[in-house]
């Protein structure tokens, strides 16, 4: 008799969260080719309002015949539909499994008429994390995503998805068909029969090169040449393929796969009409460009190729909202290489040297704060006006840098550099991907968006950065040379460590794996409070105390030295002055 049992979604670190998790997330890709070590990664931000950052886990797990897996919406907690689970699902922390593949996403809506969710269905964040427990690599991972997005209606919008492997590095884009889009006429015309499931568009990023998506599809016109092939092992292969030869996609020369229909459905919907599919582009037919796409979405991508690659100031109109201006293109070739202490640094941005500064407004405040709370539109006197959307925004459940190194045990090679809160103030602790034990602080069910933990990352974070905000421009140059401290130790250290487990392997890997990246949590913990109380004492009542030495100064009578007041911002002085100067003025 066959197994009926269910697995519960609580798996997928879902039945707690509620409202869009991933209404405004950031990835960056970087290849082997672009790093300074040749490993691959991808950055991810997990943007918020509601989501409790924690790092999820997922136990390897062997399955009898018949079970089955109920899935569930990340974002909402409902249940969607039930599908055959595997007979091995591999572990997965977080956004990478243990074989140091990892995924991470953003979401951008798309076209209106297919913005509705399906009632059943598979969403992106059951898509993330079951393909996590399925695949290997990235090719096994877009096989894997192709065969749900084939088998089973796509629940939720438009998204963009990161995968990397050790090896290589893909973008992939999809979006879901929706019953009623298809007209009649049209579909006669194409002898196009509709089904449920989703289109899509992967490429490999070239190596040597960097990507970026911010909820904005970013895939244009894509090679379609490849859509007849010999039977014949690598005879007349081309560098693409439909999903109709899949088969061909572990062959090193395909770097580009597509659904069969994703063009063919647009033309049954009256989307696309153009002479050639070549001229097809997935990006401006399913998810056509917007002011607040252009300047809330990709503007976030071009800051970071600005960081990295020069020549990229000529994309800046486009970046700012103008549609009409040289559209960023998909990737890029840095100028130098790129080592993981960079990676962390370029999800730390505010726009800095861009007009899109946000450091340098009136909206700053007197302490030149980087962040705007929310709506992020407003009117004044009839025109509408906007809070940019940088990459490092106060509302980030968790963050990672995704770090796979093919020259080490896939265990071992596998680094979630993870972190909980703004970007910019995080610290981003190493987590292997061959753990079995996740730190107490990080751990799922320590604390909730409502419910207040001690011991919680997430809340610890947020108790300081929320200080942090009131007396920006000072208090932040303390708490990043802490964050500067611990990340770069962390560093250090995991070089140290991978030289001293690399040939280990069964139980003894997996206890060194959880000790060590254990014991990086709890240090960063334990200097996290301490960071917590010093800023308390040394900024309280809006004052700063002195220091010399370390140490906060006092007079030769053991009382407090008298603080140092330094006036707001002469800017922000004016506008005070503009505001109210006839009354404040000095008679």
């Amino acid at each position: 008799m066959k197994s009926t049992r269910i697995i519960a979604a609580s798996l997928l670190g879902a039945a707690m969260l509620f409202g869009s998790v991933a209404e405004a997330c950031t990835n960056f890709l970087f290849t082997k080719g672009a790093t300074k070590d040749g490993s691959t990664m991808i950055t991810y931000a997990a943007d918020s309002h509601v989501l409790y950052g924690e790092l999820y886990y997922r136990r390897a797990a062997d399955y009898p015949a018949g079970t089955m897996f109920q899935v569930i919406d990340w974002d909402s907690g409902r249940k969607l539909i039930q599908i055959p689970q595997v007979a091995h699902t591999y572990s997965v922390v977080g956004n990478m499994n243990e074989h140091a593949l990892a995924i991470g996403e953003t979401t951008y809506g798309g076209r209106e008429e297919l913005a509705s969710e399906i009632e059943g269905g598979i969403d992106y964040g059951s898509l993330i994390y079951l393909t996590l427990q399925r695949a290997k690599n990235a090719r096994e991972a877009i096989v894997t995503l192709a065969g749900f997005l084939r088998d089973y209606p796509y629940h939720s919008e438009g998204e963009s998805f990161s995968i990397a492997d050790p090896n290589e590095v893909w973008i992939f884009e999809l979006i879901g068909k929706r019953d009623g889009t298809v007209k009649a006429d049209l579909a006669k015309k194409l002898k196009y029969k509709y089904t449920p499931g989703g289109v899509w568009v992967a490429r490999r990023i070239p190596d040597g090169y960097v990507c970026g998506h911010a909820n904005q599809a970013r895939i244009t016109q894509f090679p379609q040449e490849g859509k007849k092939f010999s039977k014949a092992k690598g005879k007349g292969l081309h560098s693409v393929i439909s999903s109709a030869h899949l088969d061909y996609i572990y062959e090193p020369e395909v770097e580009c796969v597509y659904s069969a229909d994703v063009v063919t459905y647009a033309r049954a919907c009256g989307w696309y009409d153009g002479k050639n599919d070549a001229d097809f582009s997935f990006a401006d037919t399913y998810a056509p460009l917007t002011f607040s796409g252009l300047r809330g979405c990709d503007a976030r991508v071009y800051a970071m190729f600005n960081r990295v690659a020069s020549g990229m100031q000529r994309y800046e109109r486009y970046a700012m909202g103008d549609a009409k201006a040289e559209r960023l293109p998909l990737w890029v070739k840095p100028d130098h290489k790129i080592d993981v202490q960079e990676a962390m640094n370029l999800m730390r941005d505010h726009y800095e040297g861009t007009p899109m500064d946000m450091t340098k407004d009136l909206g700053a405040g007197p302490f030149n704060c980087p962040y705007r709370w929310r709506p992020m539109s407003f009117e004044v006197d009839g025109h509408t006006y906007i809070h940019e959307r940088a990459t490092s925004t106060q509302q980030t459940g968790f963050s990672f840098v995704a770090q796979c190194r093919g020259w080490l045990p896939s265990k071992v090679g596998g680094i979630l550099w993870f972190g909980v809160d703004d970007t910019y103030s995080t610290v981003y602790c190493p987590m292997y991907c061959g753990i079995t034990d996740i730190p107490l602080c990080f751990r799922q069910g320590n604390g909730d968006m409502v419910t207040y933990s001690e011991t919680a990352a997430f809340w610890l974070f947020n108790r300081v950065t929320n200080f942090v905000y009131s007396r920006y421009s000072d208090m932040i140059l303390d708490l990043q040379k802490v964050q500067s401290r611990l990340e770069s130790t962390y560093i250090s250290d995991v070089q140290k460590f991978d030289s001293r487990v690399k040939d280990l392997d069964g139980q003894a890997l997996t206890n060194q794996l959880n000790d060590f990246s254990g014991r990086q949590a709890e240090r960063m913990m334990m200097e996290w409070n301490r960071l917590d109380r010093y800023l308390l004492v040394k900024y309280m009542d809006g004052n700063i105390k002195k220091e010399k030495d370390g140490k906060f100064l006092r007079t030769e009578t053991g009382m407090s030295a008298f603080p140092a007041q330094p006036h707001y911002r002469s800017e922000w002085q004016r506008m005070i002055v503009r505001d109210h100067g006839d009354v404040i003025r000095e008679k």
